[in-house]
């Protein structure tokens, strides 16, 4: 039996998406993209609606760093404009998401006609998204449009990044070629000789320091690189720290680990060791404010080289088109081993303690974090949202590599709950736990009701503290830091209808222990529970960044 010469453009698609490891679609309908929605329904890759775009593009990034790419599907103007906040963050912080946007036809768009969710040309739209993706195309004919999809595919698997496809409503069904098997090739490759010599460079400084250290960050992470990474670190033994950016990039129970370094944030024994290092090996670190502890560190760049963006730099100069995971694999056998003893981390992280609840106290946010870091284990992945989630979030110690999320550099509060619906379908066997603030819950709360229909078993605590508490820490405070108190504990049956979701208030260290109990138990629904906290109390580690943030504006 011969293979079929020609399919359809929505085919064609979706073919290339199941191909990039993509199983769900997220999105809301709307009519200039329903014919491409009937071809999804009868597709293997499972339609998922969300409560409106924005949520679909924090669920599709969500998905896309458990799963390695992610896709949501739009219409045109009122829903293509609505996603674009969520792909300004994929593109910031390196997430290979696939944009999906319907049009109105092609002859409407040859004729100039005013149709509605225009704004004033057909190729603004096109425009804006070109500004936040590494590729974007309007499917224009029949012939172009497969070299046009596997093209802009292919630059979001291979650089991480997210991309944009228009598809005219007219264009959904027309035939075109069937597809070939998708090469990645030409994948971005080191050049040879800057790679050799970068390499043997880095290493004579290595193998003559005294105290080096790795710094893993976050393109560890958005690569896929931990493997290689940790290899470099056990084989070589030398004793590493992640950053809030990259935490659980390696496992933080490994014997090497040091620690969480932020800056003048850490923890003094982390500190000391990152900064006093001879030699700091700096692997794909993004030096952000909030993982430098707002520019904190005290860091001598001529003792440190520095991997990322595909250059190194090693003391005062430059290797170009070096890419980060040729630099990783080629360094681990140009690297002299060292001893146990050379290698372990000058203190060793900090051990997990028991907790023991006072049933009749008043629910405080640090012990509140301290019970929710004993009730974490590797089954779970944490999702904190900005704010005290992200501040108290490097005290929690994260025994498995990739499980915790966190958008510390773009800082799009309401991102979380959404992203749990995309890390719960990329990752059946484990639960969501997210960890979010009121006032970040507020944004995009809808998005329970997806999570309670397609049976996700998520946990989502509220910080419920009674409005924008970050803000109120880095500022004088003021009415516009107010929102509405929720009684949150009543959503889940809200939305839910039935005994599908639980809702439970927890105003007392007894009533957060019976809390968590339910939620450990009920294994297969979403429960969430409404932390009742006084308005005030917040983590050490938000008041730190108050502090710094205060000191900063009075310089």
């Amino acid at each position: 039996m011969t293979e079929p010469r020609t399919t359809t453009i929505s085919r064609y698609l979706l073919y290339r998406l199941k191909e990039a490891g993509i199983e769900h679609l997220f999105g809301v309908p709307g009519d200039y993209v329903l014919d491409f929605l009937d071809e999804v329904v009868v597709s293997p890759v499972r339609w998922v609606g969300t409560c409106n775009e924005l949520n679909a593009g924090y669920a599709a990034d969500g998905y896309a760093r458990m799963k390695g790419a992610g896709a949501a599907v739009v219409t045109y103007g009122v829903g293509g404009l609505s996603i674009l906040n969520a792909v300004a963050g994929a593109y910031a912080e390196r997430v290979p998401l696939i944009v999906i946007s319907g049009a109105p036809a092609s002859r409407r768009r040859e004729a100039g006609a005013l149709v509605h969710h225009l704004i004033t040309d057909y190729y603004l739209q096109l425009e804006v998204f070109k500004k936040v993706t590494i590729d974007a195309a309007i499917l224009l004919r029949p012939e172009t449009a497969p070299d046009e999809i596997d093209r802009v595919i292919r630059n979001c698997i291979v650089r991480k990044l997210p991309v944009y496809i228009e598809l005219p409503a007219d264009l959904a069904r027309a035939a075109c070629r069937a597809p070939a098997p998708l090469s990645l090739a030409p994948a971005p490759r080191s050049d040879e000789d800057s790679l050799k010599d970068c390499v043997a460079e880095a290493a004579e400084l290595i193998n003559r320091a005294v105290s080096p250290v790795v710094l893993a960050g976050v393109e560890l992470s958005r690569f896929g690189l931990g493997a290689d990474a940790l290899r470099l670190v056990e084989e070589v033994e030398l004793p590493f720290a992640t950053m809030l950016s990259s935490k659980s990039v390696l496992p933080e129970l490994h014997p090497q680990f040091a620690g969480l370094y932020q800056g003048a944030w850490s923890r003094e024994s982390v500190r000391r060791q990152v900064e006093d290092s001879d030699c700091l090996l700096s692997l794909g670190v993004w030096m952000t404010d909030l993982d430098t502890g707002l520019f904190s560190l005290k860091i001598d760049s001529r003792r440190m080289i520095a991997a990322a963006n595909d250059r190194v730099r090693l003391r005062n100069h430059y290797y170009d088109n070096v890419l980060l995971g040729d630099f990783v694999r080629a360094l681990i056998p140009a690297i002299k081993p060292r001893t146990y003893l050379a290698s372990h981390p000058a203190a060793t992280n900090l051990v997990r303690k028991p907790f023991t609840a006072d049933p009749d106290r008043l629910l405080t946010a640090p012990r509140a974090y301290e019970r929710l870091n004993c009730f974490l284990d590797d089954r779970m992945i944490l999702l904190a949202e900005p704010g005290d989630a992200f501040c108290a979030a490097p005290e929690f110690q994260i025994e498995e590599a990739r499980n915790f999320i966190v958008q510390c550099y773009y800082c799009s509060i309401g991102y979380c709950t959404p992203a749990a619906l995309g890390v719960g379908l990329a990752e059946p066997g484990k639960r969501p736990v997210v960890l979010t603030g009121d006032g970040a819950f507020q944004m995009t709360a809808q998005e329970l009701s997806t999570l309670i229909r397609l049976k996700c078993p998520a946990i989502v605590l509220v910080v419920n503290n009674d409005g924008y508490l970050i803000e109120r820490v880095l500022h004088e405070d003021g009415p516009y830091n107010d929102i509405q108190r929720w009684d949150y504990s009543k959503l889940p049956a809200a939305f839910a209808g039935g005994g599908q979701a639980i809702g439970i208030r927890a105003a007392t260290e007894g009533e957060l222990e019976l809390a968590l109990a339910a939620a450990s138990k009920e294994t297969d629904k979403l429960v969430l529970i409404d932390l009742c906290l006084t308005g005030s109390d917040c983590s050490q580690g938000l008041a730190r960044l108050g502090e710094s943030f205060r000191q900063a504006q009075r310089k």
